[in-house]
């Protein structure tokens, strides 16, 4: 009776609602949202959202006008159509499909028709949507690198589908124990569904899969017969110089769903993400289309269509670029790649006692993206995060939020995309101060972290003096 609505009382026993509600994970993406209103005067390094700056002057009604003029002069629509284009319910699976697959040829090499793409609400949703549909029973399991995006595993979680974490190697991932633990599945009636990766400059470390690695995955894959789960966020602040193909760009099998998001590259606030999924579905020897078709039946019984207002806004962005996202983007990376070159340059010069590196202290060296992964020689949680904010008045994020399972973590993850360069500078000054904190540098050696420990592309700054 106490798990049950109580008519006269009006409560729910918790332990009556999904499990999930209890999950840590779900906590994570609100902590990011709103620990800076938590610290108003903190310098913080805690969110992955865009640099606020590129939204001022943003003329939202000039792009809308962009995208009907399209609508009327190169899809012919008649300004009833275009209104009801704009103002009414739309199609599930999207209105700006032929765009998005104009750019994504343009910008990626990738080849797929606007049928094998789904508009949906922000990236989330897509993520959401595609585990829903493969994973069909208890015994469909997603393999994800670990450290991972908070989302897939919040979704995941929601679904109650099951979680393989896969470490992050050097050379990419460890073949041979991701190939055993296929093994111990399939021995156990369970077999990996999908691979979930985010290849470049992934959230939270900031690492980028080799072309070589991209390659073995692809095999990997196509031996233990699951699909790959691309998510391209943050791919697009790759210089043209380290910028390497996407998995859907060299996938010659469709082993490949694509996510991707307008959130970094247009805004936040418009909410449309998508998904690329041309696999076809079959029943015997009947077709029954592309997955993005199944993928739009689900969509319209969680979220019915993405803002077609919305999509409008998107339509236009892309419109006055040439239908390119990396025209439209350029700016934006590059003061991306700036801003990650400060981050690092700041940690360089202040994280030093003279000119010896403070004890203990790591840090990797991501090319590209919003984030840096740092060790540091204690456990880090909320409580030290509120412990730095109030004393120091900086904000980082707890890699423990990333982390698949049970972690004790040494690690924090510092995002570079928020802030401008002198707050990054002051940032990372106010964090120096704290890494000395003997709160900090009073642990004891023997529970620091080991040299095996560091990240990859770790900065050498760990002295054991």
């Amino acid at each position: 009776m106490t798990s049950q609505l109580q008519a006269k009382t009006g409560c729910l026993d918790r332990l009556a609602l999904h499990g999930s509600l209890r999950d840590p994970i779900l906590d994570s993406i609100n902590f990011l949202n709103e620990v800076m209103d938590r610290f108003p005067q903190a310098i913080s390094f805690a969110p992955g959202a865009p640099y606020a700056g590129f939204f001022e002057g943003t003329d939202i009604a000039a792009h809308i006008e962009r995208y009907c003029d399209y609508l009327a002069t190169e899809r012919k629509f008649s300004p009833e159509k275009i209104r009801k284009h704009l103002y009414q319910y739309g199609p599930s699976r999207g209105q700006i499909n032929d765009l998005i697959a104009q750019a994504l040829f343009t910008d990626e090499g990738i080849e797929v028709t606007g049928e094998s793409i789904v508009v949906t609400v922000g990236c989330q949703e897509a993520i959401l949507l595609v585990l829903r549909a493969l994973c069909a029973s208890k015994n469909d399991v997603v393999a994800v690198v670990n450290p991972c995006f908070a989302g897939i595993a919040g979704a995941a979680r929601l679904l109650d589908v099951e979680i393989l974490p896969v470490e992050e190697t050097e050379q990419g991932f460890d073949w041979a124990k991701l190939t055993f633990d296929c093994q111990l599945l399939r021995q156990s009636g369970k077999r990996v569904t999908a691979m979930y990766v985010a290849p470049d400059f992934s959230n939270p470390s900031g690492t980028v899969l080799s072309l070589n690695a991209r390659h073995e995955l692809l095999a990997f894959a196509k031996h233990e017969n699951f699909v790959v789960l691309e998510d391209n966020a943050y791919g697009f602040t790759a210089s043209s110089d380290t910028k390497l193909p996407t998995l859907k760009a060299l996938d010659n099998g469709r082993q490949v769903i694509y996510f991707g998001t307008c959130a970094k590259t247009c805004m936040p606030g418009v909410r449309v993400g998508f998904v690329v999924a041309d696999q076809l579905v079959v029943d015997g020897n009947i077709s029954l289309g592309i997955l993005a078709h199944q993928l739009a039946s689900l969509k319209s019984m969680v979220t019915v269509n993405t803002s077609p207002i919305c999509q409008a806004i998107v339509g236009g962005m892309l419109l006055e670029n040439g239908c390119s996202i990396s025209a439209l983007s350029a700016p934006k990376a590059s003061f991306y790649r700036s801003n990650l070159s400060y981050l690092l340059a700041a940690l360089d010069l202040h994280m030093r006692v003279g000119s010896e590196p403070i004890n203990y202290i790591s840090w990797n060296q991501p090319q590209g993206g919003f984030f840096v992964r740092m060790k540091l020689p204690v456990i880090v949680d909320l409580a030290l995060l509120d412990y730095c904010a109030n004393k120091y008045g900086v904000l980082w994020t707890p890699m423990s939020f990333f982390m698949v399972g049970e972690h004790k973590s040494y690690e924090i993850r510092l995002s570079c995309s928020y802030l401008d360069p002198n707050q990054i500078d002051e940032g990372v000054r106010r964090l120096a101060r704290f890494v000395r904190d003997e709160r900090v540098r009073g642990v004891a050696p023997e529970h620091v972290p080991t040299q095996q420990e560091i990240p990859p592309n770790a900065k050498q700054s760990v002295s054991h003096r």
